[in-house]
């Protein structure tokens, strides 16, 4: 085929191509191997010699006007294939948004944070240590020595033989916090944390739960103290009327030991199931730091004095949120904990 009637026919396609398949298919047909471009191009070795520069140009000028051709036509496909994909994904911002479920903070989180930043305030330190403790911090230095009764009570999970355990209160830290401190310094912590204990887990005992429990040593401490420091927790937990109470009560570690009362938060103090008809209900085994405690930390019980508490954060966010079943704190239902979660929002 001439140069002319490929030109001719190049004119006529150009008009004919609708797409980019079809523009490929043209670039084919002209520039293939076996194109009509390159074909008229394997046809300068039969050319004269004297011929062969002007055809050379022609082939190439051809050439060119194709691939210019071929660029603009390109484009300008491409560019209408963009604007349909754009126009086929645009997102109607008139409509209606998917409801997103809000979340919020956990009751028992939320619960621990309130009572850290009320010791805060009065110039504690919020300090923790190790879930897998020794024996001789979770016990013996507690004044509860290898076969005393107590320890039955705590009903322990050992990790390796009897000196290893999963820690059955926060008390540890406590004397750590005393081992520090070498007899010379005055305390004021609370110890947050998860402790462990060989519970059936039933509505109102779990085999995990949070403990809270606080130190202070220093000269002079009473147990006047300790009931100021339990009546700005709880009246900030939950309202200025809260009363608090002591009753007598036992504990190794401290001497005297007391339980400490709260007025019903159900019924004000009027007498109701929640409290037995009482008009209070226990929350804190407190008292004051047992001489022995001070002595194996390093504290010269004639010179320092001190109070220890202890309570379970669940606990109280139960009686603030009414809830009667522990195993809400760790249920994975979301449908079940919703309603108190928004409580805390």
């Amino acid at each position: 085929m001439s140069e002319e009637q490929i030109r001719k026919e190049l004119e006529k396609d150009k008009k004919s191509v609708k797409d980019l398949k079809e523009l490929n298919d043209l670039k084919v047909k002209y520039l293939g191997k076996k194109g009509l471009i390159s074909l008229l191009n394997q046809e300068i070795r039969n050319v004269p010699n004297e011929e062969k520069k002007e055809f050379g140009m022609m082939v190439n000028s051809l050439r060119s006007e194709f691939n210019d051709f071929y660029d603009k036509k390109k484009e300008v496909f491409e560019e209408e294939l963009l604007n349909k994909k754009l126009e086929g994904e645009r997102i109607d911002i008139s409509l209606s948004s998917t409801k997103v479920e809000k979340g919020a903070p956990s009751i028992l989180e939320k619960l621990i944070e309130e009572v850290e930043e009320v010791f805060l305030s009065m110039g504690y330190d919020v300090v923790d240590g190790p879930e897998i403790e020794e024996d001789k911090y979770n016990f013996e230095m507690l004044n509860i020595p290898k076969g005393h009764p107590a320890r039955d009570a705590q009903d322990t999970f050992y990790v390796e033989g009897e000196e290893k355990l999963l820690r059955s209160q926060t008390s540890p830290v406590q004397v750590r916090v005393m081992l520090e401190g070498k007899g010379e310094k005055p305390i004021r912590v609370i110890c947050p944390g998860k402790t462990y204990r060989r519970d059936d887990d039933d509505a109102s005992h779990s085999h995990q739960f949070t403990q809270i429990e606080g130190l202070l040593v220093d000269k002079d401490i009473s147990l006047s103290d300790l009931k100021g420091t339990m009546e700005v927790l709880f009246r900030k937990l939950y309202g200025e009327d809260t009363e608090v109470r002591f009753r007598p009560s036992y504990y190794p570690f401290t001497e005297p030991s007391v339980e400490i009362d709260i007025s019903c938060v159900n019924c004000g103090g009027k007498g109701c199931n929640v409290c037995k008809k009482t008009g209070f209900v226990t929350v804190v085994g407190a008292g004051m730091v047992h001489p022995d405690v001070l002595r194996m930390s390093g504290y010269d019980p004639n010179e320092w004095s001190g109070f220890a508490f202890g309570f379970g954060a669940e606990r109280l966010a139960m009686i603030k949120y009414d809830i009667n079943d522990i195993r809400v704190f760790y249920n994975t239902d979301l449908r079940e904990v919703k309603e108190f979660d928004r409580e805390v929002l």
